[in-house]
């Protein structure tokens, strides 16, 4: 694995779960629109939802589908998560809305929740899965849900000042992080205020944000091609922006132990980052 300006071999595909994902596609079989997916927290339910508006979820072990497509969305979905009890999938959409669905009955739990005036990009539930959090393009905000009541818990979130494509929670939930045009910026969840200013490296539009496990470090990807990893406590970027992608940087992920990073690019590549190393480069210099 390699550092900045040197970048890793990107990953061969896996040739079993790309054939799972293309069973996703219920209309364009030869364009297969999908736009999220998301593991269930024990591994075993894998869930995708795209262009068709729809949601289906996959058996890992016997790369099975599970029943029916889950259908009620009236537009594209953009964003999925699995509660962490693992008993709820939440999915986002063009349509404006957020639903939640019963991940045993594949049916949908509740009402639409409606608050946002525009496309969702994005959806993140809080680890002790009492809150989701939503993400709009369109109206510029971010969204409380209370999940027990499905009613908006307090105020929009005011402060980005363009479309904001990704939400996530860190580990303790004391943080949220959200990104998209204008950059990226922390929330803290006690005052549900901003703390200081966006995050400033990306010269484009930022599409994901993810903490490491420990919630020391966000790392963030875009339109400029770049993966960066910031020191959350300071706000101030770790290292050299990490390059090698030819084309945007849709979506990032830590390992369970925080040590590598991986990020996904419409270049057709995921590539994997050796974040120790990076880390002990920049406490060199």
């Amino acid at each position: 694995m390699a550092l900045g300006a040197t970048p890793p071999e990107p990953l061969p595909a896996d040739p079993n779960l790309i054939a799972v994902l293309k069973q996703r596609c219920v209309y364009k079989p030869e364009y297969c629109g999908i736009m999220s997916v998301a593991f269930s927290p024990d591994g075993k339910l894998l869930a995708a939802a795209g262009d068709d508006g729809t949601v289906r979820l996959w058996d890992l072990a016997s790369r099975q589908p599970l029943g029916d497509t889950m259908k009620g969305h009236t537009n594209r979905i953009r964003g999925l998560a699995f509660s962490p009890d693992g008993k709820l999938l939440a999915s986002a959409s063009k349509d404006g809305t957020v639903r939640l669905w019963g991940v045993a009955t594949r049916q949908p739990s509740g009402d639409p929740l409606e608050a946002h005036s525009g496309t969702l990009e994005s959806v993140a539930f809080s680890p002790d899965g009492k809150l989701l959090a939503s993400a709009s393009v369109k109206d510029k905000t971010l969204r409380l849900w209370d999940v027990a009541t499905r009613k908006p818990s307090g105020s929009p979130m005011v402060g980005h000042t363009g479309g904001v494509g990704t939400v996530a929670f860190s580990p303790d939930g004391r943080k949220l992080a959200s990104a998209g045009d204008d950059g990226v910026r922390l929330w803290d969840m006690a005052s549900r205020h901003l703390l200081g200013d966006a995050l400033k490296g990306h010269d484009a539009p930022v599409w994901s944000v993810t903490f490491s496990p420990n919630g020391k470090m966000l790392a963030s990807a875009g339109d400029d091609g770049t993966a960066r990893l910031w020191d959350v406590t300071s706000r101030r970027q770790l290292g050299e922006p990490l390059t090698g992608h030819t084309g945007f940087v849709w979506s990032e992920a830590f390992s369970p132990d925080g040590k590598v990073l991986a990020s996904a690019s419409d270049d057709g590549t995921v590539r994997l980052w050796d974040v120790t190393r990076i880390l002990s480069h920049t406490a060199s210099h």
